[in-house]
Parts: C-alpha cells; sequence; structure tokens
C-alpha cells in the first residue's frame, strides 16, 4: 500500500460490483466529489481504462491532470498522474476485499504533492477529505445500483 492517507469503508455490495463502479470513471462527475471533468483517453486489451484526463475543483484552484492506470494487483488497480504543472506527483490504489456474503471493504490509499507551495498540514487534510467524499461517494453508488 501507498504512504500518504489511507482509509477503509465496508460496502454492501459484493467485491466485483463496487470494482466495476470504481472502473466507469466518466460517471465519477456525477458522484465524486470535485470532479468536474473524465474522459477515458485510451483502454488497455481488456477494455479498461489506460489513461484517463480529469479535472477536479481543488478548492484552491481548478486542476487537470492524466492518470495511467495498473492492473497489476489481485485485489484492486492503481494510478498515478503523469507530472505537469499543477502536480510533481499523484498516486492512488483502491483495493476491494471481500467479506462476508455480498460485501467488501475497500481501500483507498492516496499520496498527492502539489507543484505548487501547499504547507505539509494542508496537504495532508486535503488529501483526508479527498479520500473520505471520495469512499462515501463509491459506498453510496455501489450500494445503490448493486
Amino acid at each position: 500500500m501507498l504512504e500518504g492517507t489511507v482509509q477503509r469503508v465496508e460496502v454492501s455490495a459484493d467485491p466485483q460490483h463496487v470494482y466495476e463502479v470504481a472502473l466507469d470513471l466518466e460517471a465519477y462527475t456525477e458522484w465524486a466529489g470535485g470532479v468536474k471533468f473524465v474522459e477515458v483517453t485510451s483502454e488497455d486489451e481488456h477494455g479498461r481504462p489506460a489513461t484517463a484526463d480529469f479535472v477536479i475543483d481543488a478548492m484552491i484552484k481548478e486542476i487537470s491532470y492524466t492518470l495511467e492506470y495498473d492492473y497489476g494487483y489481485d485485489n484492486g488497480f492503481a494510478w498515478s498522474a503523469i507530472p505537469n504543472a499543477d502536480l510533481k506527483s499523484l498516486n492512488g490504489r483502491y483495493e476491494f476485499n471481500p467479506l462476508a456474503e455480498g460485501c467488501c471493504e475497500v481501500v483507498y490509499a492516496l499520496k498527492v504533492e502539489p507543484a505548487f507551495t501547499v504547507p505539509g498540514f494542508l496537504r495532508r487534510q486535503a488529501e483526508k477529505q479527498i479520500v473520505g467524499t471520495a469512499l462515501r461517494g463509491l459506498k453510496k453508488r455501489a450500494e445503490e445500483s448493486a
């Protein structure tokens, strides 16, 4: 798991279903707070997003970036941003761990290093807010569509 902010949530839905909800990147504008735009720009041989462009409202400013996805994990996937004028690095990972029948634990790890000056305390607080908001949105979306 990545260093940075890590949070967990239990979801009343099958891990595969939650995984599929998380892979529907272009629907993030409907449930992931702060996400204003997503476009999948390429897919891998299995039809999963390989790269995607994002625009988010980062409170301080609107940030655009491109993520590259990695599916080399048994129980989830990871992503990293191509560095740009706003981001030195952004790395994240979802894990979908089975629990009781029809339930799973989702683990979300995120580490962000902006290219502009932000005190470490504020960066960590922003990571916590991003992760918490995303997990609550994913949980709600997955449970409502299960």
